[in-house]
């Protein structure tokens, strides 16, 4: 059983990032609790906890990543599973909210899936969410139970601190991510571009102009999620072109869809800066990209509730805080 300031706790992790889950151990100085997860012949999946869960602060790691639907069946039967075992709280950390660009009704009869995912945590018995740099957020108000949406922001302030850049701009890939942009140049005290695209079909971005001055400038482009990599290494390609010096890409997950990971190393960006709040592969990586840890800054979060204290503090960079 593990005390921590004086309330039980038990941290699990289930298939998607486990790696991450045992950085967070450690930083708590907790163990990983048991439990084992298999599959029927047919794919159903079954879940065994080998620990008592009565009566403890269960917190649970699970980012729903490809295969986001496995993912999220696996983190629904786990809280079934605590919910029926008596714990007396259920804290599902996820890092990367499957669903989350989902969140409206851009088209007539479109679903709002982010909604429903809400609703399916919601009912299975998760009593708290911890997430990061949701997509859009008005996924909060999807809850009617806590949700704590942690910045991946201060960690990579501080890495592109440390390298002295000169001549800095912040870069907007499209206008939606203007009020990203915004908050991130306020740490470099440098001024902000956009990228004024077009989308003609999913996927698929072309960029129109670009809003603001690049020219011999180091451009950070700042965006929350990197998927097929289409739209960044086209706004590099632009960037280029406008007369930025360096471009450096810095997005919180990285989902690296297809050949996403061959167009960031054959492109114009000089550093691709993620998280790990996605396990990526071996044959994902490259020397582009750099994979910065989030267990302190997640850690110190749960620790933070467990003792209910304010979480917020987290969420600005402070060059005191060694996340």
């Amino acid at each position: 059983m593990a005390i921590v300031h004086g309330s039980k706790v038990k941290l699990l992790t289930l298939n998607s990032n486990p790696e991450l889950a045992k950085e967070i151990a450690e930083y708590m100085g907790i163990p990983l609790s048991e439990c084992t997860l298999s599959r029927f012949a047919d794919g159903e999946v079954s879940i065994n906890i080998s620990e008592t869960v009565r009566g403890h602060n269960v917190f649970v790691v699970q980012s729903t990543s490809n295969p986001v639907n496995e993912h999220y069946m696996e983190l629904l039967i786990m809280i079934d599973a605590l919910k029926r075992a008596s714990a007396r709280t259920i804290n599902v950390i996820m890092p990367y909210y499957g669903y989350s660009r989902q969140d409206r009704k851009a088209l007539a009869r479109q679903p709002i899936s982010a909604k429903l995912v809400a609703d399916l945590l919601t009912v299975a018995g998760a009593t708290r969410i911890l997430s990061m740099d949701l997509h859009a957020a008005q996924i909060q108000g999807f809850f009617n139970i806590p949700i704590d949406n942690f910045e991946a922001a201060p960690i990579m302030v501080r890495y592109l601190k440390e390298k002295n850049l000169k001549d800095v701009v912040i870069v907007s890939p499209d206008h939606g991510g203007t009020t990203r942009a915004r908050k991130f140049a306020l740490n470099f005290d440098a001024p902000i571009a956009i990228i004024d695209k077009r989308r003609p079909e999913p996927n698929v971005a072309e960029v129109m102009n670009i809003i603001g001055d690049v020219q011999g400038k180091t451009a950070i482009l700042v965006d929350d999620i990197v998927d097929t990599a289409g739209t960044v290494t086209v706004a590099a390609d632009a960037l280029k072109k406008a007369g930025a010096k360096d471009i450096y890409l810095v997005a919180t997950h990285p989902i690296l869809s297809g050949s996403a990971v061959e167009r960031i190393c054959n492109s114009q960006i000089t550093e691709f800066v993620t998280t790990n709040s996605i396990k990526l592969s071996d044959s994902m990586k490259c020397d582009k990209i750099v994979q910065l840890s989030i267990a302190k800054i997640l850690g110190q979060g749960v620790l933070n509730i467990i003792d209910d204290k304010s979480i917020s503090d987290l969420f600005q960079y402070n060059p005191n805080n060694r996340f």
